[in-house]
């Protein structure tokens, strides 16, 4: 039977893993709270998230080895990437839970650079003493950030998705690694980081995508991505033009990752996509639009049931492109 991984204090050291054979990294969806389960064959995350259709698991990485837990994170090696999850109790306050948890999480890639996170936040277009999960989680964030990283830290800020998601616990999954990454922007949208105090106390802490060279092969990883130029909401409400502005955003960003106005379509890249719903109802659509606009066959999509980080966007879509052998 699994064991389920409680979070330790962030000054508590790696306890290694009695075995170290390779398996894959599951997150699977549909618990009613986060689950990080484990046996020495086979770890898997379960997210509060509702299943809409596609992949029923996600497996970026299909064959990992056990590092085990450093200050409450489940790390594991997929070749040159170090890969873990993390779940952090939220308590009284999502901003000093999501400090805690990249405090964590920083803690467990010291010396490596992080590329990726995908964050998940209960109730995240809930509102507390005037400022929502979403903007709290984000101020934290970026707490822990400026602390580790000094004042320098918005250029080394790694691409990142947040979305809702059910039960009482932050959760992030991550990949890191050595190799220095190149962070991109899109140039019609203004830097997450920069956002103007409209959006929060304090700006989203993440950049438009990553490309890294790991074990010979480019990644590149693609932020959340939802109909926002400038730093203002397109269409609010709107599914399809939401969908024509994201697509249009994935783009530019892909031809600045170097996948082409494509993003990879019938190259030699292998595509991995996450496709957030915020109406369950709008789902066929949805997936009839990208089916037609931007999928091909192999690749690997899950589509989800899952607020958004405003609570006006109706869609978002990330991407992981990996270049093949």
């Amino acid at each position: 039977m699994p064991r389920v991984l409680k979070p330790d204090s962030p000054a508590v050291a790696t306890k290694v893993f009695a075995r170290a054979e390779p398996c894959p990294l599951d997150v699977m969806f549909g618990a009613p709270e986060a689950v990080l389960g484990h046996t020495d064959l086979h770890p898997a995350l379960t997210l509060p998230v509702s299943w809409l259709g596609g992949e029923e698991i996600e497996c970026l990485f299909p064959e990992t080895n056990p590092i085990g837990i450093a200050h409450g994170c489940a790390v594991r090696m997929a070749g040159e990437l170090m890969v873990g999850c993390a779940i952090q109790p939220i308590g009284s306050s999502i901003r000093i839970a999501a400090r805690d948890l990249y405090a964590r999480i920083i803690a467990a890639t010291l010396g490596h650079q992080l590329y990726r996170v995908w964050n998940y936040v209960p109730q995240i277009n809930a509102t507390s003493a005037g400022v929502e999960n979403y903007q709290a989680f984000c101020a934290g964030r970026a707490e822990s950030f400026e602390l580790a990283l000094g004042p320098g830290f918005k250029r080394r800020l790694p691409s990142a998705s947040a979305v809702g998601c059910g039960g009482d616990s932050l959760v992030a999954v991550f990949a890191a690694g050595r190799a220095t990454p190149r962070h991109i922007e899109n140039p019609e949208q203004v830097p997450a980081y920069e956002y103007p105090r409209e959006h929060g106390p304090k700006p989203p802490s993440f950049s438009r995508a990553s490309v890294v060279l790991a074990d010979g092969r480019k990644w590149v990883f693609v932020s959340g991505t939802a109909a926002i130029k400038g730093h203002h909401t397109v269409a609010p409400d709107a599914l399809e033009p939401q969908l024509a502005c994201t697509l249009d955003n994935l783009r530019i960003v892909g031809r600045a990752a170097g996948l082409g106005r494509e993003l990879g379509r019938g190259s030699r890249y292998r595509r991995f996509l996450k496709v957030y719903v915020r109406h369950a109802t709008d789902y066929p659509a949805v997936r009839a639009y990208l089916e037609r606009e931007l999928l091909q066959s192999g690749d690997r999509v899950i589509y989800l049931h899952a607020d958004i980080c405003r609570s006006a966007l109706q869609v978002e879509v990330e991407l992981t492109a990996v270049e093949t052998d």
